[in-house]
């Protein structure tokens, strides 16, 4: 049986750390950042770790990370 191709968007945007978790960043931060408030930019830094929902959703676009 063929190997299933990952999915290239998918490699971009996710991370999995060294115990499984998924890392993503944060949405709405390329422009219109000055309707936001100082407190909403400021915690939208970084990544965040996805629910255990989602990932089960990332695992079928990135098949041989898990």
């Amino acid at each position: 049986m063929p190997k299933i191709k990952t999915k290239s968007s998918a490699k971009k945007r996710f991370k999995v750390t060294s115990s499984g978790e998924i890392k993503v960043g944060y949405a709405f931060k390329r422009h219109n950042l000055r309707k936001r408030s100082v407190t909403a930019r400021r915690q939208s830094r970084g990544m965040f770790v996805l629910c255990e929902g989602d990932k089960r959703l990332v695992s079928y676009l990135i098949p041989y990370k898990f």
